[in-house]
């Protein structure tokens, strides 16, 4: 069976919506994707500001915001669909929303973005509110990915995406060694790892950048080591997984601790760096190697934003060769819209009335089927 969605994902780091026209096929259980076209729109300054003050807002304009995000998300779409000339070929739109925010302890989370105003602006089927089922199962609520990545990306044994939060999935069907009691072979382990591209990118922007480039500065900087003891004491990071980040972890506990070091945005942006290299290193050994010495090879793939970082992958392989870890880079259309990719699938999934998010990854009492369904004209 073929299925021709479209994902949307609107990130933590504000860059812009990410949006994916990808044909789904499933033969015998089995599922493959091609990516047709994909886009990313970025956000005018008005709306980067909307999106990143929404968590102040008063709740009659915090739902104001959300239906107007819809409208907004809705009218993306009809724009991408004129563009490549897609009319009446899209069947289904399955849309993140942007979260604004996230408490897995309470059973809420919360994304912008009505699904009803996307279905009225494109007349077309729309998947949305895709954590909210896992959440109120007692789940994390994150990462949802995993579910795409062991269905679509299963060559892989690990899969690192480096957006606004780094977030670390393990399928342990391909894991030979190292098995860990709290995560039997045939299960997927996810988990936020921690903020990396938001944070990195509001370093870059006190110098007027929009980020780092190649990771230029922060290649100039040196490793202020007491920051970085500094930043790898923060006690989520010795949290057992499942586990997951809100925004606001990076944006009022991490930068704050930045801004008050009186050292360069060189050395910041070289210790953040290090930061996340070391916190990405102590994910993967607490899941393919607790305890032990590594015994074979693995491969993980990098996507996102950070994966275009050529300082911070540099760092990457140099702390996970000694692990056997190779690092590979995706190819550009996954590296930039992986996350938009597995938002249709996920909102395939949930049109097939199937599993879309899975509990070993999320720590829900079951897994579920995710997702509100809104079917336009």
């Amino acid at each position: 069976m073929l299925y021709k969605a479209i994902g949307l994902m609107s990130g933590s780091s504000l860059d812009g919506l990410d949006i994916a026209y990808v044909y789904l096929e499933e033969i015998s259980g089995e599922w493959t994707y091609d990516i047709q076209h994909a886009a990313c729109y970025p956000y005018e300054e008005e709306w980067t500001n909307r999106l990143r003050d929404a968590n102040r807002l008063p709740a009659y304009d915090y739902q104001l915001l959300h239906t107007a995000f819809g409208q907004y998300l809705g009218k993306a779409v009809n724009r991408f669909i004129s563009g490549h000339n897609l009319q009446f070929q899209v069947q289904l739109i399955s849309s993140h929303g942007h979260t604004v925010f996230h408490d897995p302890k309470r059973k809420m989370t919360a994304q912008l973005g009505s699904g009803a105003a996307i279905a009225a602006e494109t007349g077309i089927p729309v998947v949305t509110d895709l954590r909210a089922m896992d959440i109120a199962l007692g789940g994390q609520g994150a990462p949802i990915v995993p579910v795409g990545e062991k269905r679509l990306l299963g060559t892989y044994c690990c899969l690192l995406n480096l957006g606004g939060i780094a977030n670390l999935t393990v399928n342990r069907e391909r894991v030979q060694s190292g098995q860990s009691p709290e995560a039997p072979v045939g299960t997927m382990v996810a988990f936020d790892v921690c903020p990396a591209n938001r944070v990195l990118n509001m370093l870059a922007a006190e110098r007027g950048l929009a980020f780092d480039r190649n990771g230029e500065l922060a290649s100039a900087g040196r490793v202020n080591q007491a920051l970085l003891e500094k930043l790898n004491a923060f006690s989520y990071y010795a949290d057992p997984y499942p586990k997951s980040l809100a925004n606001e972890f990076g944006t009022t506990e991490i930068y704050p601790l930045l801004q008050q070091e009186e050292s360069s945005l060189e050395n910041k942006l070289c210790t953040y760096v290090s930061h996340i290299c070391e916190q990405v290193k102590r994910s993967v050994c607490s899941v393919l190697h607790p305890g032990q010495a590594p015994q074979s090879g693995y491969r993980l793939l990098v996507t996102g934003g950070g994966a275009r970082n050529g300082f911070l992958v540099e760092g990457l392989k140099q702390l996970l060769s000694p692990l056997q870890v190779e690092v590979v880079i995706a190819d550009d259309m996954l590296v930039d819209f992986k996350e938009a990719m597995i938002m249709a699938f996920i909102g395939v999934l949930r049109w097939r009335d199937e599993v879309n998010i899975l509990s070993s990854v999320t720590g829900a009492s079951r897994d579920s089927v995710g997702g509100a369904l809104w079917m336009g004209a």
